[in-house]
């Protein structure tokens, strides 16, 4: 089931910086947050509707300055294609409240290939599994 609110409940709910990433399509400076060096192990889950969104197992350090994973868990996700500032990305938003949390690449490590590089600001680390 799809959470949805008004933009008043997601400001009341989130930080300014997690509602400009999360709900206006932001982006946090690199380096700058919470996991971006995190080792710790648990789950990441949407810090807007607390979805689990990646397993600390799949997480790598691709020295983007954002945290990086190799593999989302199942179905947690949504991929649209990105043609803002000039580029061709494909953006990555939670599959359950549409929070936009960044963006994936093809030049992730083995076995997937890929890298799910995401706003630190967008997540919130679950290390009770």
């Amino acid at each position: 089931m799809k959470v949805q609110k008004t933009e008043q409940q997601w400001r009341e709910q989130l930080s300014p910086e997690a509602f400009y990433v999360c709900r206006q399509n932001g982006t946090e400076a690199p380096f700058s947050g919470n996991y971006y060096n995190c080792k710790d192990e648990g789950i990441y889950r949407c810090v807007c509707c607390d979805a689990p969104l990646f397993e600390s197992s799949t997480k790598f350090d691709s020295g983007t300055g954002w945290p990086s994973y190799y593999e989302a868990i199942e179905d947690a996700i949504i991929e649209h294609k990105d043609l803002s500032h000039g580029m061709i990305r494909i953006e990555v938003r939670c599959a359950s409240c549409d929070a936009h949390l960044g963006h994936v690449f093809d030049d992730g490590p083995e076995p997937t290939g890929r890298r799910y590089c995401i706003n630190s600001v967008c997540l919130e680390l679950d290390e009770e599994k």
